[in-house]
C-alpha cells in the first residue's frame, strides 16, 4: 500500500484530528493515520478548560492556554456545525477548595476574573464540601468540555470533510538529506508533501523528542435516580488539591486522575482507584453513595519543562505537536490555528517560538 497527499498527521487523537479539519478547510488534501484510542491521552482527560485552576504561572504557557480557553466558544461552535454532533461544551465554572492555609497561595493575575471564598462563603456557595475544606478560589472563566463527545464529534467532522482516517501503527520515519521521505506503518508505507507528527505520549518512539508518558487512571460515578437533572448537585467543576470531580450534565461525574510514571503499563490499579475515590469522598463526601460507572486510564505525553513541543523541527516537511501533558484538550484550538497558519499560510505566530523543539537543544540535535 503506497499512498500519497499533500498533508500526512501522525496521530489521530484529538490534537491531530483538529489540526487535520483546520487544514482541510483552508484547501488542503489530508490524511490522519491512527493508533488505539483506548490509550489515548484524549481518553484519559476529564475534559477541564481551566488555566487559571491548574495556577499555571505567568508567562507563555499561561498566554498559550488562556487564548485557547477564549477560542473554544467559537471552535466548538465549528466543529459542531460540520459534524452535527454536540461537544458537551459547557463554561460551568471550577471552584478550587482548599483544606489549609498554605494551600492558598495564588498567582496574582491581572485582567482575569476570580474571588477568594472564606469558609463560610465557599460552603454557602457550594454545599456539601467536606467539613475540611476552609476556603477556596472561584474561577468563573474556567469550564469544561466533555471530552469523549468532543472526540466524537472532532471524528465526525473530519469525516464529514472527506479526511482519509487510517488505522494502524507507524513503525518508522524514513529521514534523508532533512527530509521526511516516508513513513513504514503496519498497513504500509505512507508519503505526502508534508508531515505532522502529533502522537502523543509515544512520538519518542519515532523520533528522538523528550515526550513521555504519565499515566492517568479515572473513574465515573452516577448521580442517583431520584436527582433531577435540572437540580443537579454539582453545577461546577471542584478542583481539589489532591483530586478534581467534574460534574456532567448528563449525570454522570468524572473523578481524576492518577498522575503515575510507570510506562506503558496498561490498567486500572486497586491503589490508583483508592486513591482517587478516598481523594473525591472527602472533598465531596456525598460521593461515597454514588455508583460506579466505569473506570480507565490513558497517557499523558509529558516533556521536561511540561509545555508542548510545536512547530517547526529538523525536517523541512515535518511539523510537531505534541507533549501538551495534561492541557490537550485545553489547547487544541490554539494548537490547531497556530499550526494550520504555519503549514499552509506560512504564518508563525510569535507565541510559537517558545514551543519549538530547539529549546531541549542537546535532544534536537540529535535528529
Amino acid at each position: 500500500m503506497n499512498q500519497s497527499s499533500n498533508i500526512l498527521i501522525i496521530g489521530g487523537g484529538i490534537i491531530g484530528l483538529s489540526i487535520a479539519i483546520e487544514l482541510t478547510l483552508r484547501g488542503a488534501k489530508v490524511t490522519v493515520i491512527s493508533r488505539d484510542f483506548q490509550q489515548t491521552a484524549t481518553n484519559a482527560a476529564a475534559g477541564m478548560l481551566a488555566p487559571q485552576a491548574e495556577a499555571i504561572p505567568p508567562g507563555k504557557m499561561l498566554d498559550l492556554c488562556l487564548k485557547s480557553r477564549a477560542l473554544y466558544p467559537e471552535w466548538v461552535k465549528k466543529i459542531e456545525s460540520i459534524s452535527g454532533i454536540k461537544t458537551g461544551y459547557w463554561p460551568c465554572g471550577i471552584l478550587a477548595p482548599v483544606y489549609a492555609e498554605k494551600d492558598r497561595e495564588n498567582y496574582a493575575l491581572q485582567n482575569l476574573n476570580y474571588q477568594w471564598l472564606n469558609q463560610a462563603e465557599i460552603h454557602q456557595y457550594q454545599p456539601g464540601l467536606g467539613l475540611e475544606v476552609i476556603g477556596g478560589w472561584s474561577y468563573p472563566e474556567d469550564g469544561q468540555v466533555d471530552n469523549r463527545y468532543l472526540y466524537e464529534s472532532t471524528i465526525a467532522a473530519a469525516k464529514e470533510l472527506k479526511i482519509d482516517i487510517l488505522e494502524g501503527i507507524v513503525i518508522e520515519i524514513i529521514r534523508q538529506k532533512g527530509k521526511i521521505q516516508s513513513i513504514k506503518t503496519s498497513i504500509g508505507e505512507l508519503q505526502a508533501e508534508h508531515y505532522v507528527l502529533a502522537t502523543g505520549a509515544w512520538s519518542q518512539e519515532l523520533l528522538p523528542i523528550p515526550v513521555f508518558p504519565r499515566k492517568g487512571q479515572m473513574l465515573s460515578l452516577k448521580i442517583p435516580s431520584d436527582i433531577a437533572r435540572e437540580n443537579l448537585p454539582l453545577q461546577q467543576v471542584l478542583f481539589g488539591t489532591e483530586s478534581y470531580i467534574v460534574p456532567r450534565q448528563d449525570g454522570r461525574i468524572v473523578i481524576g486522575a492518577t498522575n503515575e510514571n510507570v510506562g506503558f503499563s496498561e490498567g486500572n490499579t486497586a491503589a490508583g482507584i483508592q486513591e482517587l475515590l478516598g481523594n473525591a469522598i472527602r472533598l465531596y463526601p456525598s460521593l461515597k453513595n454514588y455508583k460506579i460507572l466505569e473506570l480507565w486510564w490513558g497517557f499523558r505525553p509529558n516533556t521536561p519543562d511540561e509545555m508542548p513541543i510545536l512547530g517547526t523541527s529538523n525536517y523541512d516537511n515535518l511539523t510537531i505537536a505534541t507533549g501538551h501533558y495534561r492541557n490537550g484538550i485545553l489547547l487544541t484550538p490554539v494548537t490547531a490555528l497556530l499550526i494550520a497558519d504555519l503549514i499552509w499560510n506560512n504564518k508563525s505566530a510569535r507565541l510559537l517560538d517558545a514551543f519549538n523543539c530547539s529549546r531541549f537543544a542537546e535532544v534536537s540535535s540529535k535528529f
